[in-house]
């Protein structure tokens, strides 16, 4: 899929995807260790977690474009 050489594009589409999926991580790491995980947790971590997707396919967006 991401077969050729790799422009400037391809790579800072991978850091995004990488910050997004740390971003993601935590979230959801967060919400299954907590003790007694809160609705209100789940309301306000939402931004993020649309965020976080939307980011995802920018980065993988921009890998594919990336290469030549």
């Amino acid at each position: 899929m991401f077969e050729g050489e790799k422009t400037f594009v391809f790579w800072i589409g991978l850091i995004i995807l990488a910050l997004a999926s740390v971003g993601l991580f935590t979230v959801v790491w967060y919400y299954a260790i907590a003790i007694y995980p809160s609705d209100y947790y789940l309301k306000t971590s939402v931004p993020l977690i649309v965020g976080g997707i939307v980011f995802v396919f920018i980065g993988l967006y921009m890998m594919k474009s990336g290469v030549k």
